[in-house]
């Protein structure tokens, strides 16, 4: 059995074709309930779940989650073979439109081979050096305002829900230059958007959260229409603003839903992981103040009074800041896994696998084994050094993906965690209760869910 890729072109919140279950029953694996199967398993432990699977089936198994049988892939070897798809092997649309096709059916995640090539390049331009240095400029001014406003007063805080209306804040400036009245109102568009694609319920049946999650999406699309003919005669240096300017490589703009279709998964996409590895790095600095320590010597060595802009320049400069934060992806990926459908029969793990399958990759497993990473639970951002990262398989670690589908606002991300560790450590000193330990919901975005109980206090 082979499909082209033409056979499964049509977007749909669906997926267009499915291998039949008996058609991987050759591959060792447990479905669990009917219906259901694991889906249950997977939301409340995904990291042990997949370790019991993996530990009792191998790297290759079968599951069955959200009501499809598929296939798990795990270790850098299968994260090479999924994201740098040399041939062109598995499509994104049609993985993860089960979960997020209703929501984002046009965002550049759910885009597949020669259409979403074209499409980043356009949107590249957004994350060209020139515009990154006019970002930062916002970027800088709204962390150091927040910032003063923490330390003006220190003590017991909830970190979570802080860092998600910062970043939030954040990219409402940065990418859609949106007043702060406005605000408000997003945010709540935005988590309802957010709730509908982590609801177990995937119809839009009256009272789900997909049923919110859609009119939210709806008054989102609406405001984005009436904006794009007036930003484009507009110099605005906004990410929304660059995009409503953008041509593609014959000089045409891109359409009205276009530009709302990547805008409201690049809002979500941003703000959302973005506010998951700052609560991760926030925790394990505190837990490990000897790294807080050297990382706040770090930043004290840029001369920057706190009032100071950090300079685009000085980012390279932050190379233990940059380590530090790659270790709090390692440990909290903050998209945990990656879902691909295959195009065409192909083999791994000595299995042949039908056209059609559902494949699921797994970095968060990836990022914990101990034969990549000695010691995987212990928090060392020494493992980022040059020198640590040559003697590694390149695709054991891949919190922004990898191969065509690598995140496009990877140094985007970066620059913005710098710039928050920067004011922060220079500003404020972080510290746990003793004998805290928070839990955390690790799908599909990993945060504390107590919120993350810490102590603020003054550095010297």
């Amino acid at each position: 059995m082979s499909l082209q890729v033409a056979d499964v072109a049509a977007i749909s919140p669906e997926p267009a074709f499915r291998v039949r279950r008996h058609a991987l029953a050759h591959i060792p694996g447990d479905e669990g309930w009917p219906v259901i199967g694991r889906t249950l398993h997977i939301l409340a432990d995904p990291k042990g779940e997949v370790e019991r699977m993996a530990a009792k089936y191998g790297l290759v198994y079968r599951t069955r989650v959200l009501g499809e049988t598929g296939l798990s892939l795990l270790g850098p070897e299968a994260n090479e073979l999924v994201l740098s798809d040399q041939t062109k092997l598995f499509s994104s649309t049609h993985g993860w439109g089960v979960l997020l096709g209703r929501l984002f059916p046009r965002g550049l995640l759910l885009l597949d081979f020669e259409e979403h090539r074209l499409h980043r390049r356009t949107l590249a331009v957004a994350f060209k050096a020139e515009a990154m240095k006019s970002y930062l400029a916002a970027l800088d001014a709204g962390i150091a305002a927040q910032v003063a406003r923490w330390r003006s007063r220190p003590g017991p805080m909830l970190f979570y829900p802080a860092a998600k209306q910062l970043t939030f804040d954040l990219a409402a400036t940065s990418f859609l230059g949106l007043d702060t009245a406005r605000q408000d109102d997003f945010k709540r568009a935005f988590n309802d958007i957010v709730a509908a694609a982590l609801g177990v319920v995937r119809k839009p049946w009256p009272g789900t959260k997909m049923a919110r999650g859609l009119r939210a999406r709806a008054h989102v699309v609406a405001y984005f229409s009436e904006q794009v003919s007036r930003r484009r005669g507009l110099n605005g240096e906004d990410l929304f603003s660059q995009l409503c300017r953008a041509t593609d490589d014959d000089g045409g703009l891109l359409s009205a839903q276009e530009i709302i279709d990547h805008m409201i998964f690049m809002m979500v996409a941003a703000h959302d992981t973005l506010t998951s590895s700052l609560t991760t790095l926030v925790y394990l600095l505190a837990a490990n103040p000897q790294w807080q320590a050297a990382l706040r010597d770090e930043v004290t060595s840029l001369g920057l009074l706190p009032s100071q802009p950090l300079p685009y320049d000085k980012l390279a400069v932050l190379t233990q800041t940059e380590m530090a934060i790659k270790e709090a992806m390692r440990l909290r990926p903050p998209v945990p896994a990656v879902a691909r459908r295959a195009m065409r029969d192909f083999s791994f793990g000595g299995y042949a696998i039908p056209a059609g399958t559902l494949i699921g990759i797994n970095l968060l497993y990836t990022h914990h084994m101990s034969e990549h990473w000695p010691e995987p639970d212990r928090f060392d951002p020494a493992r980022f050094t040059d020198a640590a990262q040559r003697e590694r398989h390149r695709y054991a670690y891949a919190p922004f993906g990898g191969g065509a589908h690598m995140c496009l606002g990877q140094h985007f991300a970066y620059m913005q965690a710098k710039c928050f560790a920067r004011h922060f450590l220079q500003n404020l000193t972080v510290s746990l209760e003793p004998g805290y330990r928070p839990s955390w919901q690790m799908w599909p975005i990993p945060r504390p869910q107590d919120g993350l109980r810490v102590t603020l206090g003054l550095a010297r």
